[in-house]
Formats: C-alpha cells, structure tokens, sequence
C-alpha cells in the first residue's frame, strides 16, 4: 500500500479527480487529499474526506501538533496533482508555501507527478511554459495535458487527460523499479529529457469500403510502453493505428491506418526521437487495388476474382537505413517480432536483417498477446545478449526493455 497525496487544484476539471481517488483507494493506496481553498469551491470537503477516509485540510494551521506541512510530503510515495492549474504550477515552480499543498510540495522527496487542465491560452503562455519547464527540470513529471472540450464551448489542448488512465500512470510510477531511495527527485527520471517514439495497434489494408484485412492487435502493448516512459520523464510521441484504447496520459498521438501511413508518420517523427519502439503489427501485404463500391456476391454462387497483393515497406528497416544515413547514431531502435512458432535462430537473423539495436520476440495466438493484459518475450541485442521474460503484465515488459534501453543510452 502506498502512500499517496493527491493534489487538487481549483479547475472544473476537480470533479474528475473523484474518480481518480476512487481508483487509488480501491487499488488499496492511502490517498490524503490535499485541496487549494479555492478547489473546495467545485467540490467540497466531504466528498474528498468520504471518498479517502482521511481528513481534509487546505491550510498550514490544522493539526499543528503533527507538523503537517513537513510531515505529509516526508512520507508520501507520491505526490500527484490534478487538476495542476496554471495557478499551483506557478507556486510550485517559485517555491511557495503558503498553503498545506504547497508546503507538501517543497518537502516531498518522491516522485512528483502534476496533470496539468487549464484553457488553452492559458497552457500556451510562456510563464506556463516556462514553469512547467522549471519543474521538469528539477525532476517532476509534468504530463501534457490532453486535447478536446473545455470549460463552455472551448476547445483545444488543456483538457485533464483521462482519470483511468492517471491512475495508470501513476501505479507506473509507483511500480517502477528506477524510483529508489534517493534524497534528489532528479535521479528518479531515468528517460528524463529524451524523446520516445512508440508504434502501437495493428493496421489495416482497404478491400473495399467496408472490408479490410488486419489483426487482432489492441495497441495494449504499446499504449504500456508509453504510460511507462512518460513515468520515467520522456516526451512521447505515439503513432496509433486503429487503436480504441483511451490515449495514454502525456503522449501525443498520432492516428494511421494503413502500413503505409504508419511508414509516413514514423519516417516524420523519427528525426526528433533518441529512442524508437515499434510494437504495432503492420500488415506484410496490401491489396494492389481497392474497389470503390462494396464487393457483392453474384447469386450465381461465382467466386469474385482472387485478391492480388503487394508487399508493404518494412518500417524499421526504413528507420534504420534513415538512422544510418541522416543520424543520430545514438537513437536506440526496439522491434517486435510476433511468432506463433519462435525460433531463437531465425530471430537472430530477423534482428540483422531488421537493423533495430533490440527484438523483442513475443509469443501470440491461441489467446496469448493480443487483447490480453500480459504478454511474455524473449529480448535479444546486437551485442548477443538474450533477456527472457517470463509471463508478466504488458507494463512491467515495458519496464523490461526500458532498463535495457536506458542503460544503453547511458
């Protein structure tokens, strides 16, 4: 059970954080909430205190004889804000104290996580800006808010991201094995300052407008990769096919379709990445046309033509032949290899082949990977070495390969 403090900042967006508190508590974390006085105005002080058990206070002078201004950041396994507002970032980032959220926040010595909701405007503006770059760099997450309506009839980027999926970030960040016992926040974020790119879902390639041919991958796996290195402080960028998952808080996606719209958008985002992840299923082949008008039968029982296919461009070969070429040669490339029948070998031969700096080879079908929450691999590198991973959550695969990551990075 952790300990956890959840900050509530005074947005519309407060009502949303009753159920991400439910979702802590119910997880069996112990959730004190700390709101800004103003945050007490959308909602009130017994909802908070009926819904975690524990009191609520919003100033220093409550319980003096505890010192809680000091005492409930020094035993916090994390502190999460949501809603951030545009007016606790500024505090946070200057250093202020002058209520229990802001004492809390200058005395936690564990990960600090803060979920930005404000009006686009104001997200923008280069004080915001600048805190929030003010207090990654002194080794808070500060997710990026997510995109859609606002308070009335505005919309845009500002909107707090999904409370499902904060509460996977933060039981990330909670799980994580690079959060040690350390007096600097700093030395928490292991990808703090990189820039991830991740592939997730699977594509599909038009038959006519209503069929396609696909598989059956979720993006689950990928979505995990992501959740995992926005915990660990990188910016991520996720090109998304056919995906039906709420987007990962913190990331930026980017939505495909096809094998040859996920080639595009990865080739384009691919400059700015150090690390690359490509865990979507891309389809090998495509028809070679497409029928405009839905392909009926006949009533004759005849057979329509038989599909001609083309083969699709291999996209981490692409991305590796570009890295040769254009650079970085620092960018740490990860493929996937989905195999019903594995083949350590043939493996080996894939990662050649392929280019990537790691494989990792997962086992599917039969109801394994795909649509499930675990996912089991065997990981091979360049330099020979071969990491199995036993069965486990598709999280805790991803924090797998991101120790190997990092530590190649390093």
């Amino acid at each position: 059970m952790a300990r956890v403090i959840l900050g509530v900042g005074a947005g519309i967006a407060a009502y949303k954080a009753c159920e991400l508190l439910r979702l802590l508590t119910e997880a069996g974390h112990r959730v004190r909430v700390i709101p800004t006085a103003d945050a007490l105005r959308f909602v009130g002080e017994p909802t908070w205190a009926a819904l975690s058990g524990e009191p609520v206070t919003t100033d220093v002078w409550s319980g003096v004889a505890d010192v809680p201004h000091v005492r409930l950041g020094q035993t916090a396994d994390l502190v999460l804000v949501a809603p951030a507002t545009a007016d606790v970032l500024a505090r946070a980032a200057a250093g202020l104290a002058g209520d229990l959220l802001t004492a809390a926040l200058l005395t936690a010595r564990c990960p600090v996580l803060y979920a930005p909701a404000m009006h686009t405007e104001m997200w923008e503006h280069p004080a915001t800006q600048h805190n929030v770059a003010t207090l990654r760099e002194r080794g808070a997450i500060v997710v990026e808010p997510a995109t859609g309506r606002l308070t009335g009839p505005d919309s845009g980027k500002g909107r707090l991201p999904d409370p499902a999926e904060l509460f996977a970030l933060a039981e990330s960040v909670l799980s994580s094995g690079t959060y040690a016992d350390d007096s600097s926040p700093a030395t928490f974020l292991s990808l703090a300052g990189k820039r991830v790119l991740i592939s997730a879902g699977g594509t599909r390639e038009e038959i006519d407008p209503v069929r396609f041919l696909g598989n059956w991958s979720t993006g689950r796996q990928g979505y995990a990769f992501a959740r995992s290195a926005v915990s660990r402080g990188a910016g991520v960028t996720v090109v998304a096919a056919n995906v039906e998952l709420p987007d990962p808080a913190g990331a930026k996606i980017v939505r495909v379709v096809s094998a040859r719209d996920m080639h595009a958008a990865m080739l384009q985002e691919a400059p700015a990445a150090d690390v690359i992840v490509m865990t979507a299923a891309v389809a090998d082949f495509r028809p070679v046309t497409r029928a405009d008008q839905k392909i009926k039968k006949d009533g004759t029982g005849a057979l329509p033509p038989p599909i001609e296919l083309a083969e699709n461009p291999d996209i981490v070969v692409a991305l590796s032949a570009r890295r040769r070429e254009h650079g970085p040669a620092s960018q740490v490339i990860v493929s996937f290899a989905a195999e019903t029948d594995p083949d350590l070998e043939a493996a080996r031969a894939k990662l050649a082949r392929k280019g990537s700096d790691y494989q990792v080879m997962n086992l599917v079908g039969g109801g394994k990977a795909f649509g499930t929450a675990d996912n089991e691999a065997v990981i091979l590198a360049t330099d020979g070495t071969v990491t199995p991973v036993p069965l486990r959550s598709k999280d805790a695969l991803a924090s797998v390969v991101w120790d190997l990551v990092t530590d190649r990075l390093a």
